[in-house]
């Protein structure tokens, strides 16, 4: 599981000349072993600090509080992997884990070879200050720290195929999230309504809890192009932003709709047409070689051309391992699009304390062009006659 990754990883770090490395943001720890610890009521409340992931230079060690020790035996069971517990809660004794876990690392890390070499990695912005300065005592005073922030960053965009089969199952359930969210759509009911049958549809389908994000706003907020839904009561004509996201296999997918309560003015179908053709327009640019800050421009270009304000968002992003990964589809990006890539598109046009209309879909980009990997109905009934 997850051992091209840790190949990839491991080349990269050779090349730069790198001897030992400790991974400690969760993006790259669970791109190199697959492990996702659970995320629905947060870390675990008894674990002194995030999973740590330690490369001695060819097998990777994941460290992590012993409540989550059996949701990563399948990487202790890999040819270049291990995984080493520590106390977390107990009984017998009052709880003390940043106790166990500096007593693990100081065992760990006195009998290493890998601090004999000279340049060590660390990912410095993830990395909890304790543990940080632990490393620091317990290493070979003649050991120089290198910062690999982000360096796996550029290896995430490409996906391979055991993690666009992830990706793939979680589009899918997003999909199913929309069918539900589409038919709770109605005057009289609440966000939290729509939410809750969206949720209630997906977790139904994957047969457990699933942790779900990110949106969804009627038109009429003051803030309406995100946050978490409330109690705003839908009245008819009211538009309805249902922004999905699922994370399932430690993979992220995304997704949008806009839905109505009851029957579209004929100013809501227009801003409708116009986002619907935007997507349109995005997914036709969406093959190697891209520049990410064109279909950026394009579509910015598109929505204000049609004559309304262009949306204080990125266009797109790339999703995997995080809900928001590289490449961005934003002005600044120079990121060129290469085939492996999972891109999503979300152009929009909001009027605040209104009405609002966005859409998203995500592709796989292609030897040739672009897949699409979502596929819920965005689209508006047809004109009353």
């Amino acid at each position: 599981m997850h051992e091209e990754q840790r190949q990839r990883a491991s080349e990269l770090l050779h090349e730069q000349g790198i001897d030992a490395a400790l991974f400690a943001s969760s993006a790259s720890i669970t791109w190199l072993t697959g492990f996702a610890p659970p995320v629905q009521t947060g870390p675990n409340p008894f674990a002194a600090a995030p999973p740590l992931l330690w490369w001695d230079g060819d097998r990777f060690t994941l460290i992590i509080v012993d409540a989550l020790a059996g949701l990563a035996a399948p990487f202790a069971e890999e040819a270049d992997g291990a995984v080493v517990a520590y106390r977390g809660y107990t009984i017998d004794a009052p709880i003390d884990s940043p106790s166990h876990l500096r007593k693990v690392l100081r065992h760990f890390w006195s009998h290493s070879p890998a601090f004999k070499p000279a340049r060590v990695g660390v990912e410095s912005w993830a990395l909890p200050a304790a543990v940080g300065g632990l490393l620091t005592a317990t290493a070979a005073s003649s050991s120089e720290w290198v910062s690999i922030d982000n360096w796996l960053a550029p290896l995430r965009m490409i996906k391979i195929s055991e993690e666009l089969a992830k990706l793939r199952e979680n589009f899918r359930l997003t999909d199913i999230g929309h069918a539900a969210a589409r038919r709770a759509t109605f005057a009289g009911v609440r966000e939290i309504d729509v939410w809750l049958a969206a949720k209630t549809a997906v977790e139904a389908a994957a047969g457990g809890r699933v942790p779900m994000g990110n949106d969804c706003v009627v038109g009429y907020r003051a803030e309406n192009i995100g946050g978490w839904p409330l109690d705003h009561l839908l009245r008819p004509g009211d538009s309805l932003i249902v922004d999905l996201s699922t994370i399932r296999y430690g993979y992220w997918s995304d997704s949008c709709a806009t839905y109505i309560a009851g029957e579209p003015d004929a100013r809501q179908r227009q801003l409708h047409r116009v986002v619907s053709d935007a997507l349109a327009l995005g997914a036709s640019l969406l093959r190697p070689g891209v520049v990410a800050n064109e279909i950026d421009r394009r579509l910015r270009q598109y929505i204000a051309n049609a004559g309304y304000p262009v949306y204080p968002h990125h266009t797109g992003h790339g999703v995997g391992v995080t809900g928001h990964e590289a490449p961005r589809l934003t002005p600044y990006s120079r990121e060129i699009l290469l085939p492996g890539m999972v891109i999503m598109l979300e152009p929009g046009i909001y009027f605040p304390g209104e009405t609002g209309v966005r859409l998203e879909d995500a592709f796989l980009i292609t030897e040739t062009g672009a897949e699409q990997l979502t596929t819920h109905d965005k689209s508006w009934p047809p004109a009353a006659a």
